[in-house]
Formats: C-alpha cells, structure tokens, sequence
C-alpha cells in the first residue's frame, strides 16, 4: 500500500483520535518559555509539564503531528534519511494506559492502516542496567512476543547491548533485540550517568523496517542489525516508557507513568512505499522537481555527489522556510545563526548543480503550496520568507566572492590549507568546513580538520561561557517560584492597558525566581502614583483568587476574544489562550499558577527606560 504523506498524518491523528486521543496542534519550533534550548526537537519537549505530573486541560490521552528541528543533524543531511527538519507523530499517555496498549496500537497502525509487511518489521527493547538496578523490559519482550506470533512470525529475543557488539554478532535469527542504555534508554539528557537530577526518563523500544533489496555495507560492522546505519534498516518508532525520574543517587518512580510515542512521517510514508530514500516521497519531490526544471539534471539520473546537493539544498530550504515564518531571521546569533548556515549551505550546493544564483528564494513557493493545506501560514507568509532568503543570498554571494579570494591567498605552498585558515574562512566569510574541504578537493589540496576541530572548540567554549553571562529571554526555568511571576506578568500587561492605555504592549519578559522584568511600549516615565496604582490593581486581582484556564483556539478565534498576542509572526494555526477570569487573556504557551491567589503578593521595585518608547518594570512576587 503506497501512501502520501498527507494519508499516513491523517490516518495516525483519526486512529489515536477514535481510541480517545484529543488532537493537540503543533507547537512552534521555537521553544515557548523554555531558554534550555534553541528549537522544539521532539513532540513531547512542550509537554514536559504533564509528564511530570501537571493536568492537562484536555485529558490523560493526546496525539498530534509536531513539526522537529534538530541543528546537530546539519551534518548528516546529504544521506537517503536525514533531515534537519521533520514532522514527528506523537501520541501521549498521562498515567493512563501503558506498554501493552501502546505497543498493540502502534504495530496496528502500522500493519493494518499503513498497511507495513509484519515481516519487514523488528523491534529493539531496553536490556537493563545493573548499574543502576534497572531491569530489562521483560513486559515489552512478552508484548512483541504475541503480537508478532499472532502473525505467524517467530519471535526471538537476542541479547545485542552495543551497537559495536551488534555488528559483531549479527541478527541471529531474531525479532526483538536488547541494547543498553545508549540505544534503548530515553531521557533528553542521553545515558543514565550524563542527567541531571529530576530528569523525567524511562527504557524505549523503538520499531525498524527493514529494506530487503538494501545489502549489507561491512563498513558498519561485520554484520547486519536493526540499529545498523549502514541504511538496510530504518528507525520508524519509538515509545518512550517514562515512568523513572534521577535521583541524587539513582532512579526513583515518578508519581505517573507515562507513554510518549514519537514516530517520523516522512519515514513511515517511505516505509508505506518501500523506498529507503526518504527524498523520494512527494513532499520532498515536490521541491526537487522544481529544482530539476531550473537545472536540467533529474534527481533519478543524477551522480551520487549531485543526488547529494539535491537532497541538501531540499532539507536546507524547507527548514529554513518553517523556521522563518515561526519568526527566525538569518543572523550571527543563535536561532538566527542556524537559519543562516542552512541558506549558505544551500547556496553552495546550487553552485554545484549548476542552478542560477537567486534562484533559492523562487523553491519557497514549492515548499509552502506542498504544505499549503497542513500549515497554510507558510502561504500567507510566502512572500516575506522569499525576501528574506533572497536578501541572505545576495549577501552571501558578496562574502562568498570575498571568501573565495581569501581561500586564493591561503593556499599554502605545500598544498594544504591549516585548520586556522579554515576557522578563519568558517568564522569571517561563513564557510562551513565542508566547502573549504569541497574547494580545497577541487584544486588538489587537503585540509587540516583535526587543527579546525580545535580551533572550533575553543570558540564554542567562549560562546558558552558568554552564554552563561547572559540570559535568555522568557522564564529561566519552570519552577513554581518561576511559574508565580510569570503568571504576574500576565495580571501586570492587562493592568498596565488599563491604567495607561490600550496602546501599551508586551516587548519581552525576562523570569527568574528571583525577579520580573518587563518591557512594555509606553513613550514616557511613569509617575509614583501610576506605580502605586498598577501594583495595587494587580494585588487586588491577585486576592480576588480568579481560575487561570487555557483553550486552545485557531489565531483568529483567539484575536476575535480579545487575546493579547506577541510576535504574531511565530504562531501557528492553533494556539493556546490563557485566561485569568475575565481580567487577562493572551496567547501564551505557559507555564501558570491555578488560580491568582498563588501568585502571593506583587511588588514593583524600579521602573526604566530601556529604548525609545519601551519602560521596563522590575517587580518581585513574595
């Protein structure tokens, strides 16, 4: 059964939904409230909350399609199965059914709706850790046991526990496979030893279809198994049973236990087509077969090197597409630093597939009409995210004639570029190291990679200590005391219309424990009397002990209820609106307090300028 992708997301949302799973909207890439990382990687990363114990306003059982990026993938991308950007199929259990159900689910969803050959399919389980004093999941062995005996399949359990090990010792005839911690344990922090305390985690077990007509390549390993990345098999599930939480000296039992699935949808909707080239499904296609009409070379007939630029440029592109219409822009600084080494990564790759310069901003329609009926904002936003990407090309093709004569001049005598020359190269004119290793390759030269390595290290380690100097805006972590000023902040935007007028606006918040900050547009210092008024105002809500709720809404139901929202530019088509009584209302991604009586009491310490038209207000909860 060949499916599209449209088919394969719209029939895992209506078969969760039918055994009462609420759909939930995808969260924006860029993190609400949540300065631990730079983009939303996972479906779950919004939830950490609710797995954690907090009630979720529409139930114990969700699932939903949450658009991923991961920048640690940039790398990898080139190959038939990474990308950078992707759409991850979720569904959550909050300490309601557990690894018999969801695994019974999953395996249905994939051999009866998608329509996957039992046969095809194997799975990995947690072996256990006696470190720790974690057992192997026998309860997930017994599981896959009668699912795959159920079709006549025999189900044998082989011990594997390393990757390494598994190219060693092959598949041994079985169906279900053991690894440790570094393969079956899931936490966001990697192994049992590298988390911090509190961590939420628990074992896995992932799903792996398997490509017959794909030899085995010893150069990963002597022999085939399912974590194998020599391409026969391809990862396109894995329930996380997160029911464990790092103590101070071990693991202890969270309160809850929870199941949180994730599943690609663009390798399932591969595995539906029996091809290990996930570029070859129509979402991608679509741009490819743009491209191919402006460079006269088909993706089919093209050279490994091309079918490699192809797949680049396609990944690059649409990543960057999604991140900039949720409100990124290419620059030298965090978010904006990815975006820009996806454009000039692909514009190097035109290069090599001799496309036109300028043509890059011209696929951003390919990418938003393949999406259009998913996430139509990328339409309404089509023209600005093709301005935006046309200006960073034209920029970099500037630096780009710059850097290449820089290249000219370092040349050494003895036909090597250092690893200095190329940080330089990387640092200054924005050459990934691939293109200076590419353009070193083409003149005869080789490049000191190890002597980069370094010099990339010390940089990233300064950044990092800068980094740690500065905070991030939003709230510092979710902590209840946390928790307790950001909820003021909400009482205080609403107080700060109604004292000084409805063209006051929210431009930025920065929460810790400790403290609120925020900024607000307003053209002049405030009077004592206007600060005694507004703390007064926001004490007096707080006292009123009014209910905080939150619903989730399309943007323009929650514009015609009045919700305040920031950086409309950043939302999707479904966002969450906070209530506190019928005082406030803002599009939000929380965390909040219950009810405003758990604020405590609000106070105002200091009242600034920090630019034209914007005050800051510096206030305390206790």
């Amino acid at each position: 059964m060949r499916m599209q992708s449209s088919e394969v997301r719209k029939k895992f949302l209506e078969f969760f939904a039918a055994r009462e799973h609420r759909v939930i909207a995808s969260a924006p890439l860029i993190p609400e409230n949540d300065p631990t990382t730079l983009f939303t990687g996972s479906g779950m990363q919004p939830l950490i909350p609710y797995l954690l114990g907090e009630p979720h306003p529409e139930g114990q059982r969700l699932v939903n399609s949450q658009k991923c990026f991961r920048a640690e993938d940039i790398d990898e991308v080139g190959d038939n199965r990474h990308t950078t950007f992707f759409e991850m199929l979720g569904n959550w259990s909050f300490d309601d059914y557990f690894k018999a159900e969801q695994l019974e689910w999953f395996f249905a969803f994939l051999v009866k709706e998608v329509g996957l050959n039992p046969e095809r399919l194997y799975v990995t389980v947690f072996g256990g850790n006696d470190q720790y004093g974690i057992p192997k999941d026998d309860e997930s062995i017994a599981v896959w046991k009668k699912l795959f005996t159920a079709h006549d399949l025999t189900a044998r359990d082989v011990e594997i526990g390393t990757v390494e090990r598994g190219g060693e010792l092959g598949m041994q005839g079985g169906r279900i496979f053991l690894y440790g911690a570094k393969k079956n344990w899931w936490s966001r922090s990697g192994v049992p030893e590298q988390m911090p305390v509190g961590e939420p985690c628990g074992p896995d077990s992932e799903v792996f279809y398997e490509f017959t007509d794909i030899a085995h390549d010893s150069r990963f390993g002597q022999h085939c198994h399912p974590n194998c990345d020599c391409g026969r098999f391809l990862e396109i599930g894995n329930s996380v049973f997160m029911e464990f939480q790092r103590s101070e000296t071990g693991f202890i039992r969270l309160k809850q236990r929870n199941v949180d699935f994730g599943g690609g949808l663009e390798r399932i909707t591969a595995a539906s087509q029996n091809t290990a080239d996930i570029f070859a499904i129509d979402l991608l296609q679509a741009v490819i077969q743009a491209m191919e009409k402006r460079c006269g070379v088909t993706y089919r007939e093209a050279s490994e090197t091309q079918r490699r630029s192809f797949r680049i440029i396609v990944d690059h592109l649409r990543a960057a597409v999604f991140l900039i219409a949720d409100g990124v822009r290419p620059s030298n600084k965090e978010q904006g630093y990815v975006v820009r080494r996806l454009l000039r990564r692909s514009i190097r790759h035109m290069d090599i597939l001799g496309l036109e310069p300028n043509t890059l901003s011209t696929l951003t329609t390919a990418v938003a009409t393949a999406y259009q009926d998913t996430y139509p904002a990328l339409i309404r936003a089509q023209s600005r995210i093709a301005e935006t990407i046309g200006a960073e090309e034209e920029k970099f093709r500037q630096t780009l004639a710059r850097g290449l004569k820089e290249f000219a001049e370092r040349l050494s005598s003895n036909q090597r570029i250092s690893g200095q020359d190329a940080f330089v190269l990387f640092s200054t004119y924005g050459f990934p190291l691939e293109m200076t290793i590419e353009l070193a390759s083409e003149r005869g030269c080789t490049v000191n990679q190890e002597e980069f390595r370094r010099e990339f290290a010390k940089h990233q380690e300064v950044s990092r200590a800068g980094l740690e100097k500065k905070f991030h805006g939003g709230l510092a972590d979710h902590s209840w005391e946390t928790t307790r000023g950001h909820t003021a902040t909400h009482l205080l935007h609403a107080t700060l219309r109604k004292v000084l007028g409805d063209h006051v606006f929210q431009k930025g918040s920065n929460i810790t424990a400790e403290r609120i900050r925020f900024d607000f547009s307003h053209p002049q210092k405030l009077t004592p009397e206007q600060l005694q008024l507004v703390a007064s105002n926001v004490n007096e809500v707080i006292a009123q002990d009014l209910p905080v709720s939150w619903r989730e809404m399309t943007f323009a139901e929650a514009k015609s209820v009045g919700a305040l929202g920031l950086f409309e530019e950043r939302y999707g088509e479904n966002v969450k609106v906070y209530s506190i009584g019928d005082y406030s209302r803002e599009v939000c991604g929380g965390p909040h307090v219950e009810h405003t009586a758990q604020v405590g009491h609000f106070n105002i310490i200091k009242e600034e300028a920090v630019a034209a038209g914007v005050r800051r207000i510096k206030a305390t909860v206790t």
